[in-house]
Parts: C-alpha cells; sequence; structure tokens
C-alpha cells in the first residue's frame, strides 16, 4: 500500500471527513509513548457489505463492511441517563481525573438512532482502540497537548468541530452534559461482528467458577455493582448507587462483565483544574475476573502489543468464552 498522507486540522480535515463518512479514512502514523506505529492494516473495506449478525448473538460472521464506531460518553451522576449504551456490542470503564469514570461504547452489530452524552477522549484510549482497524473515534474535546496524537493516530477522528452535522445538544441536560451523536451521520450501517477484532471468545462457560450473586468495583470517585439476574440472565448495572438505565428507560444489563486488573500510572496529561489523567495499560499480562452466568471465573489476560485483541485464558491456557451479549470491561487497577 502506498505511503499515508497525515490528516490536518480546519477546513480541509473537516471536508475530507464529510466526504468519507462510509468507508475507512486513510490516516497517518504516530510514535505513541516510544511505540513505533505500524500501518501494515491498511486495506479498507466496501460499505456496501451486509451487516453480520454478532458472534455474541451466535451468528455468522460475515467480512466486515467498515470500522467499528467507538463513542466516549459522559458518565457522572449529571449526564445520567445515557443514551443508546444499551446497543453496543462493548463497554469499556476507565478510569479519569479525580478517581472518576468514563466509559467508551464499542458499537459494530447495531448502530442506535442516538448516543451520548459525548464527552472527552483521553490518552489511553488511543492504546486500547490500536486493537481495531480504523476505528472511527466520536468524542468532544481532548487536551490540547493530546490532539496532535489524535490527528495522526490510525483512526478517524470524528468531533464536532469536524463533523458538526453528526451532533446536536440535547434539552433535558445542561451542559455540557447535554452533547448527542447522531451515529448514521458517520456510518451509512452498522460494519458487522467481524470489525470486533478484540479477540474475545463467544461459547459455552468454562468449568467451574464461583456462585456470585453481585460483585462491586471501586474507583477512588466512582463505583459499579453488576448483580446477576437469573430471571433476565444478566447482571444488571449499578453505577454509584444509582441503577444504570438509558433515557427509554431500559436497564443496561451485559451478559459478561470483565474486571480486568492492569496497571493505571500517571501521564503526561493533566485537566484544566491541574489534575494528572490517569494512563491505562491495555497492552501487558496480568489477572482478570470473568462474570457470566451467575459465577465468577479468575482467569489470565494477555496483549502482546496494542495492535492486538486480548486472550483470556485459564490457568491452562485454555481460551475462555464469553456469554452471548454485551459485554463490559472495567479496567480495576492491578
Amino acid at each position: 500500500m502506498g505511503h499515508r498522507t497525515p490528516r490536518r486540522h480546519g477546513a480541509r480535515r473537516a471536508a475530507l471527513l464529510a466526504a468519507t463518512m462510509t468507508a475507512s479514512l486513510a490516516v497517518g502514523c504516530t510514535a505513541h509513548h516510544g511505540a513505533s506505529v505500524d500501518d501494515g492494516r491498511g486495506k479498507t473495506r466496501s460499505p456496501t457489505q451486509s451487516p453480520a449478525q454478532s458472534p455474541s448473538a451466535g451468528g455468522t460472521v460475515a467480512p466486515a463492511a467498515g470500522p467499528v464506531l467507538a463513542v466516549k460518553i459522559d458518565n457522572v451522576p449529571a449526564a445520567r441517563p445515557q443514551t443508546g449504551l444499551d446497543s453496543a456490542d462493548i463497554v469499556y470503564a476507565e478510569q479519569v481525573e479525580g478517581g472518576l469514570s468514563r466509559l467508551m461504547a464499542v458499537f459494530a452489530t447495531k448502530l442506535p438512532k442516538s448516543v451520548g452524552p459525548v464527552r472527552s477522549a483521553r490518552v489511553s484510549d488511543l492504546e486500547l482502540l490500536r486493537q481495531f482497524h480504523e476505528p472511527t473515534l466520536a468524542f468532544s474535546g481532548a487536551q490540547h497537548k493530546l490532539l496532535p496524537l489524535i490527528a495522526k493516530a490510525p483512526l478517524r477522528s470524528a468531533s464536532p468541530e469536524e463533523v458538526a452535522s453528526a451532533y446536536y445538544r440535547g434539552v433535558t441536560k445542561a451542559a455540557p452534559h447535554n452533547l448527542y451523536l447522531r451515529p448514521d451521520k458517520l456510518l451509512s450501517s452498522a460494519p458487522g461482528a467481524a470489525a470486533l477484532t478484540t479477540g474475545f471468545r463467544y461459547g459455552t462457560a468454562p468449568e467451574g467458577g464461583k456462585a456470585t450473586t453481585s460483585r462491586t468495583v471501586r474507583y477512588p470517585a466512582a463505583r459499579f455493582t453488576f448483580t446477576w439476574s437469573g430471571s433476565k440472565h444478566r447482571w444488571l448495572v449499578t453505577e454509584d448507587g444509582t441503577p444504570t438505565v438509558t433515557t427509554d428507560g431500559k436497564r443496561v444489563a451485559p451478559a459478561t462483565v470483565v474486571v480486568q486488573y492492569v496497571k493505571i500510572r500517571k501521564s503526561a496529561y493533566h485537566d484544566v483544574l491541574g489534575n494528572n489523567t490517569p494512563y491505562t495499560e491495555s497492552v501487558g499480562s496480568g489477572k482478570a475476573d470473568v462474570l457470566r452466568d451467575g459465577r465468577t471465573f479468575s482467569v489470565d489476560w494477555k496483549r502482546q502489543k496494542a495492535t492486538d485483541g486480548t486472550e483470556f485464558t485459564t490457568a491452562d491456557g485454555t481460551p475462555v468464552n464469553f456469554a452471548k451479549g454485551q459485554v463490559w470491561v472495567v479496567f480495576a487497577k492491578a
């Protein structure tokens, strides 16, 4: 494949994004935290292919029709209830400044009419997103020094400054908790399950495990509780003591929850108040707990490089299957 020309900010970049809303946008490469960024996966995929049924739904996976859509979602109490969260294939929860939490929702098999509230990106998002082929990242702003890294990363940046027509302000919440995305303004259709290059496997549960009715993960200023519902066969999400529902009243209830223990360290970035931005290391190895079918399975995780998905295995190296349905991955400090 020929050399890629790095994107630039401003009108030219916005026009490029608008002209290529239904396909991958080839972008330049950058060195990120000392690691060389490889552009060897640069083949674009036709947006005319039919979306595949998710492997998490037990369907056959067809070739991907394009990249996934990743949306940074506000997760403070003032931002709730959120919109479109129940349609995501994967929800990542990460720690941000002040010990609060933020979500990244990844959409591949279904695009809701609206998603939000949309908030700003973080530096560790770039490493997490390298597992996907040139994903579209919808976010609202970032720290000034981070913007050049986002501009050069192997992803399609889609902020309100770049694709204004894809966003609108809601009327039920105060700014900055009222910015919403219309996904169909960025992608013509859901790309399909083949775009979910996470390494996750779906199928029969491993043997053993510990019966679990509820599990809580705490950040310094936030907490997640997952309660097993036998009737729904799902984990009911509660955040900061309040049940997590969407704006249309649906309870958010993933089939699988992964509590992944990772290194969370200081980064070179700060918010406007001077609070350091935590960096969540999603490349490496460690321990994790996989919650499915009302049980907890203690497993190992490994992601050798940023372009890889994450492998979850038992102590003897056997791959661990997730249950069919939405997956939440909560990054917890090792």
